[in-house]
């Protein structure tokens, strides 16, 4: 057997070892949440349980209004998605493609906004946000989330290695930059964009700081708050409830990285290898 095909097995071999121990946090996470309470934290883990308690999910449902958290959370995660994707893709374009005085000066200027923490800028939107009369809104949630400095970036380095000659094509067609952007660039750009509707979706999914601090009402709460007002709770209440809380939580972030999975991956290099 020759050198190249020892190291390729070698590879492969790392490869499998690393990916299983990726998996099994979310594997014992998922196992600890249908075994009896007494059998939760055993050591070594019950890799194959052989008694199921599901009864665990249901208590999740009677203790927190967990349906309507997650749809809050659903609400709030694809606003900004689809909002931030957009405006990132028309700033991203004008800054790319369209020529005007300080163009690279503001584009600097912009890009300094990305090293302010988060929580230096929480008193100003909180007082914004109070003047504008959206505290205890969902709004209070997604309106600051349109504004995505790293996707700005990123599809800006993306639309500056689409070639010239592509716009200029557009452009005989009698195409303006509207179209060239929607009908040209965005589907050129569809691996970027999933790469960064997963990232931010993960961001906002996860989000407990903006909820705690802008929302009061417990019918907007969204799933991250609710998953730790169950752990405040639980007091008596078997702890596995939480880990099947954080299950559920878990569970469409897993399904939504399977199903862009090849388009996280593509987009990554792409963005990579742009100028």
């Amino acid at each position: 057997m020759s050198v190249s095909r020892v190291l390729n097995w070698l590879g492969n071999l790392m490869l499998v070892a690393l990916g299983i121990l990726i998996l099994a946090p979310f594997l014992w996470l998922f196992i600890t949440s249908v075994v009896p309470e007494d059998r939760a934290f055993a050591l070594p883990p019950d890799w194959i349980p052989t008694k199921l308690d599901w009864t665990n999910y249901r208590q999740v449902f009677e203790l927190i209004p967990f349906g309507g958290q997650v749809m809050n959370s659903v609400q709030v995660t694809a606003i900004v998605v689809v909002g931030s994707l957009l405006v990132s893709s028309m700033a991203a374009y004008a800054f790319a493609r369209l020529r005007f005085p300080g163009r690279e000066l503001l584009f600097v200027v912009f890009l300094a906004a990305m090293m302010i923490p988060i929580q230096v800028l929480t008193i100003p939107t909180y007082i914004m946000m109070r003047y504008a009369r959206l505290l205890d809104t969902e709004a209070a949630l997604w309106l600051p989330g349109l504004i995505q400095v790293f996707s700005i970036f990123l599809l800006r380095q993306h639309f500056r290695s689409i070639p010239r000659e592509v716009e200029e094509a557009a452009r005989i067609d009698g195409a303006g930059h509207l179209r060239t952007l929607f009908q040209i660039f965005l589907p050129m750009s569809a691996p970027v964009l999933s790469a960064l509707a997963i990232f931010i979706a993960q961001t906002y999914w996860n989000d407990f700081f903006a909820p705690s601090v802008y929302l009061i009402s417990d019918s907007r709460m969204t799933i991250p708050v609710g998953l730790v007002s169950l752990q405040n709770q639980f007091g008596s209440n078997p702890t596995v409830v939480i880990f099947a809380g954080v299950t559920l939580v878990v569970l469409p972030l897993l399904a939504l990285f399977a199903a862009v999975q090849s388009k996280l991956t593509q987009g990554v290099a792409l963005t990579g290898i742009s100028r």
